[in-house]
């Protein structure tokens, strides 16, 4: 077997890491959220953590939405995703990204200053 069908068979077998879900849609992401530079915000979190980007998930209220899901192990132990609002600024995506690559939620201890962006979202939404 080549070098290359064992890398592609090693990674399959590794479990789904934490990973970060962006919203960009209506208003997350737009210039409806004033005095945030969106574009850097997205590459900062892309650099460094695993992104997917979302359509609109219903709570723009919150503008801007980083929802923080937890890696396939911590979810099997009972780890819940983690919703974040109103995350607008340089500092907030920096602890964010370094919650995550600490291992994120059930693994590391949520950072007691994004306490202030954490909210649960509405049932239809979750």
């Amino acid at each position: 077997m080549s070098d290359d069908r064992r890398d592609e068979k090693r990674v399959a077998a590794e479990p789904a890491p934490c990973r970060v879900v962006v919203c960009r849609d209506c208003c997350c992401g737009t210039p409806k959220v004033t005095g945030v530079d969106h574009e850097r915000q997205l590459a900062r979190l892309s650099e460094q953590v695993p992104v997917r980007v979302s359509a609109c998930l219903d709570v723009c209220e919150h503008a801007n939405v980083i929802v923080v899901q937890p890696s396939a192990a911590a979810r099997a132990a009972g780890a819940r995703p983690v919703w974040l609002g109103l995350v607008n600024d340089a500092e907030a995506t920096a602890d964010i990204t370094d919650w995550v690559r600490a291992g994120g939620p059930g693994v590391a201890p949520c950072p007691d200053i994004l306490d202030l962006y954490v909210f649960t979202p509405p049932r239809r939404t979750r």
